[in-house]
């Protein structure tokens, strides 16, 4: 086992890690920003180490930084959270070149699952449905548009390198498809510095349904359920919960039988997330691979009580999974709601100020994830989000009133401060979603 981690991220994530460690008797190591400086994973790590200014790219981003912190602090694995370099090969790879452990998958699994475009052709292969579009990415705009021909208009242009919600473009029209290429290989060039694109089959009226897998170095792997993400804003989760509501028994195992052959296809290893799209006539199909935590991993841990970041550390440090398939059952209804600093009366723009109160709310079976506190300063540079309010109960409208309530008594005040808790209450109360006929458009129409 690991004496010391370095944790290379920031928020609520690095806080979690940091947690877990501590509960394996792990000494941890946090690495910040000079904006950071006073953040609570810096506070509560056993040490810190400052690694550059604000922006991300000169600190969250800066390899030889946190490389030559790792070095200085004895750390022997190094723990990415998610975003950042969580799903950066060259970075696991350069973690392994200098004697560190990535806690994660392999650098070549990374690598061949991060290039979605190569991602849906290794999953077709290994017999995963994916939706008809372009074989890999596309060389010109001759190539889009024979590509949008063959799949059917409406198409979705994908950036190669994309995540979090960023580097798509939904088109409806031929006519827009030549501005909506050349406007997405912009953005992923400036986003993602690859410019790559590809294009798929775009499903109207459609959910998002992921499955959590975990596979140690042993050859085993495994599911624990999914989790419905369908609720968005920009193609970025809202609300997530665990197990998608009225999704048929057949339907369920069929998806999660598809990731675990997946992962097994790859040799995976660590924790992942298989995204699907699920159409209305129930036929799934395969978007992407996550390699790494998901945000929203905290549902699953509700409904199955296994700590998704313990498993991690364990799986990196070699220990086989202590416990199989069979042994993992779901119990009850979790549902996580993101509360982003943002205004959703200004198409969710983010509210950056010094927060004068923040107040969790608490009683049974509501957990907290954040890093934020009264006095802590959100600033311009990172992601928004100021906590996840996650809920347990043991069915689907018991879990529903006790989210509502947990974000009624959430008080967060600040000079330019505003949150998304009451939009997102609206979310909750909106018939659609109640009746779990909801999709990937909610948002939207709201």
């Amino acid at each position: 086992m690991f004496s010391t981690v370095l944790i290379a991220n920031r928020g609520e994530i690095a806080l979690r890690v940091a947690r877990a460690c501590h509960e394996l008797g792990i000494r941890t190591v946090a690495v910040h920003s000079t904006a950071d400086r006073d953040s609570a994973v810096v506070r509560f790590a056993d040490e810190a180490v400052h690694i550059g200014p604000p922006p991300a790219k000169s600190s969250y981003l800066n390899i030889p930084a946190i490389i030559e912190a790792a070095h200085r602090t004895g750390a022997q694995a190094v723990h990415p959270g998610y975003g950042f370099l969580s799903e950066d090969p060259d970075f696991a790879e350069i973690c392994s070149d200098n004697g560190l452990t990535f806690i994660g998958p392999s650098p070549d699994v990374i690598s061949r699952l991060g290039d979605k475009a190569a991602c849906r052709t290794l999953m077709a292969d290994a017999g995963l449905p994916v939706l008809p579009g372009s074989a890999g990415p596309l060389a010109s705009p001759a190539d889009a548009k024979e590509a949008a021909q063959q799949a059917g208009y409406p198409v979705i242009l994908k950036a190669v390198a994309g995540g979090g919600g960023r580097g798509m473009a939904v088109v409806r029209d031929p006519d827009q498809l030549l501005t909506a290429y050349a406007d997405t290989r912009a953005h992923a060039r400036a986003v993602f510095g690859d410019d790559r694109i590809y294009l798929e089959r775009y499903v109207d009226h459609a959910r998002h349904v992921e499955v959590q897998i975990l596979c140690d170095r042993h050859g085993t792997a495994l599911h624990l359920g999914e989790r419905d993400c369908s609720v968005q804003r920009r193609h970025q989760k809202l609300i997530e919960e665990s197990p998608a509501p009225s999704l048929p028994p057949r339907l369920r195992a069929a998806m999660c039988e598809a990731a675990v052959h997946g992962a097994l296809a790859v040799g995976y290893e660590g924790a992942g997330t298989f995204e699907f799209v699920l159409t209305p006539d129930h036929d799934f199909y395969l978007m992407e691979v996550n390699c790494r935590l998901q945000v929203e991993h905290p549902v699953t841990e509700l409904v199955t009580g296994i700590d998704l970041v313990r498993e991690q550390i364990l799986i990196a440090a070699g220990l086989p999974l202590a416990f199989g398939q069979s042994d993992i059952t779901p119990r009850g209804v979790a549902v996580e709601c993101r509360l982003n600093a943002e205004d959703p009366t200004r198409d969710f723009a983010p509210t950056p100020g010094l927060l004068t109160e923040f107040t969790p709310p608490g009683g049974p079976f509501v957990r907290v994830d954040t890093h934020a506190f009264p006095g802590w300063l959100i600033g311009p540079d990172y992601d928004s989000l100021l906590a996840k309010i996650c809920v347990w109960a043991p069915d689907r409208d018991r879990a529903l009133a006790r989210a509502d309530r947990a974000l009624a008594e959430f008080h967060v005040t600040g000079e330019g401060v505003r949150t998304t808790a009451d939009f997102l209450r609206t979310v909750l109360a909106h018939p659609a979603f109640r009746s779990a006929t909801h999709t990937t458009g909610l948002v939207g129409e709201l």
